[in-house]
């Protein structure tokens, strides 16, 4: 089992990320790729869960150990795949979604791609309080309290973000909701659409 891959970046689409180990191209999926930048003369050190079953071996990265500990307790948790975990890790308020499993804000939950009132339930019931010690290592993120349809628009940076989107299961219907909203969001970068775009999807 690996605990983390310490190589450089060479590729970033809205699905996965490449890292370079010796010559050899390790394709890593991801919470938010463009949250990684090509870099072909530094290192980056990413945090790896490699899922084995019969037909498939993948691999998914962390940003940090904390993260890669929030995603193995939401594995845990019965109706949560990979797949899911991601997407609820994508959100950069994870300290917020640790106040809402605390706080049985079950509503807040399903507002995540394929978490529905059950899954959500369930989330609550495997982790309230089982989630403090993440938090109190500081390292969490947040406040506390390619079908690209998208290839019209004429934005890149915006065109990627929602492609990521849709790698991480949100529908067409949700990002076209606020698809008009993403366009007047003041983003230098790809990274900097997708966080607005999460924070929009989690408040719609």
């Amino acid at each position: 089992m690996y605990e983390y891959f310490a190589g450089s970046i060479t590729n970033v689409t809205p699905y996965y990320i490449v890292i370079e180990i010796q010559g050899i191209g390790f394709q890593v999926y991801v919470a938010n790729p463009f949250r990684y930048h090509v870099d072909l003369k530094k290192q980056k050190r990413v945090y790896i869960y490699q899922a084995v079953r019969e037909n498939a071996i993948t691999l998914y990265g962390f940003w940090d150990l904390s993260e890669k500990n929030l995603f193995l307790k939401l594995l845990n948790v019965s109706g949560i795949g990979p797949k899911s975990a991601l997407a609820i890790l994508a959100s950069d308020n994870h300290l917020g979604l640790v106040e809402a499993i605390n706080g049985e804000n079950v509503v807040y939950l399903t507002k995540f791609p394929g978490v529905g009132k059950k899954t959500a339930q369930q989330i609550v019931l495997d982790l309230k309080g089982k989630l403090d010690d993440l938090s109190e290592q500081g390292n969490l993120e947040g406040q506390q309290s390619l079908d690209l349809e998208v290839a019209g628009i004429p934005n890149n940076n915006l065109a990627e973000a929602l492609a990521a989107l849709d790698a991480l299961g949100y529908t067409k219907t949700e990002t076209r909701k606020i698809t008009k909203q993403l366009k007047q969001v003041d983003a230098a970068s790809t990274d900097d659409y997708l966080r607005a775009a999460l924070k929009l999807l989690m408040h719609n």
